[in-house]
């Protein structure tokens, strides 16, 4: 891509929220087969109930990153508020089993009693595992379990939760583990949309690529006929203009070159980060002080909604006289 790229984007499916849909879980005796070869009928709707004008359930958003520690689960706290502010009646999931950490991001982790397993098992319902947001009505969240194996997880039980959620709220984002082992495959299967979190280096995109490629051949969308593929999207974290400026970073361009997606969100690099993340608060409740990776995350929001924004931040800022001269 050359250097005159617009930075105006729009994610090619329309965004809406819809606080009122049709409740209703669709059973047919159409079957998909799953990695161990095994099928059964559809418990969570098919693809194309979704697809249409009036979709029959919630639409499943998978996050992910091929490398750990790109700021995905900050990513995922952040964006689950952002859409909840935005009036969207939002469960965001942790699937991260064994390994949870999105309860601390949303400051919610000595609310945790039961979880996505206990769900998943029959040991809890839903009403008695969904935590409630503090600070906004529209979101609850899911907690991965802290005591289990990633091995618990199965096709048929993931797909019963998905089920039960998609009739109650708009998005189900679920919050996945990098890299492809069972936890990252079972959030990635029943995906109608994937983010893919990477930093503007090398090594995180390409293994950003392979989750791509992964999510394209293996989902549950790839598997059946005439149905649209999973929509992938690019979230670029940590970026910092200075860097790329001196050639130590790879710039928005080059990450598009390599990963070929449109991009959803280009968050810069921020200390805020790490203060939220202690404080057990989304960076996006930020955007009315200013703070830039805030109003990254909040910009990203928008395009996900279907909104026009331009990307901000990703220049370096100029420097002042008196810094040059001094420095």
């Amino acid at each position: 891509m050359n250097s005159s790229m617009t930075l105006f984007l729009r994610i090619p499916l329309s965004r809406h929220c819809r606080s009122v849909f049709q409740r209703k879980i669709y059973f047919t005796g159409r079957s998909f087969s799953s990695e161990g070869g095994s099928s059964h009928p559809f418990i969570l709707s098919a693809p194309s109930e979704v697809d249409g004008e009036k979709p029959s359930r919630g639409r499943v958003v998978c996050i992910t990153s091929g490398k750990g520690g790109v700021a995905k689960t900050t990513s995922a706290a952040s964006f689950a508020l952002g859409l909840a502010h935005a009036g969207c009646k939002i469960c965001v999931v942790d699937f991260d089993v064994g390994l949870r950490n999105l309860d601390i991001h949303l400051g919610m982790e000595r609310r945790v009693v039961f979880d996505l397993v206990n769900v998943m098992l029959g040991e809890a319902n839903l009403k008695q595992s969904l935590i409630k947001d503090k600070r906004n009505e529209n979101l609850v969240m899911l907690a991965a379990s802290q005591t289990r194996d990633k091995d618990v997880l199965t096709v048929e039980g993931v797909e019963k939760v998905l089920a039960e959620l998609t009739s109650l709220f708009d998005y189900v984002i679920l919050d996945s583990p990098a890299g492809i082992e069972s936890g990252a495959k079972h959030a990635m299967y029943f995906a109608d949309d994937a983010i893919i979190v990477t930093n503007p280096e090398l090594s995180s995109c390409r293994d950003a690529d392979k989750m791509i490629g992964f999510i394209a051949s293996r989902s549950r969308r790839s598997e059946i006929e005439d149905s649209l593929p999973v929509s992938q999207t690019l979230l670029i974290t940590r970026y910092d203009p200075q860097r790329v400026q001196a050639d130590e970073s790879l710039s928005i361009a080059d990450v598009e070159d390599l990963l070929g997606l449109p991009i959803v969100g280009v968050i810069p690099e921020s200390k805020s980060v790490l203060t939220c993340t202690n404080l057990g608060t989304p960076v996006i409740e930020l955007a009315a002080e200013g703070d830039p990776a805030a109003g990254a995350y909040s910009d990203m929001v928008d395009r996900f909604l279907g909104e026009e924004r331009e990307l901000r931040f990703t220049t370096p800022e100029p420097v002042s006289f008196f810094k040059r001269f001094f420095s």
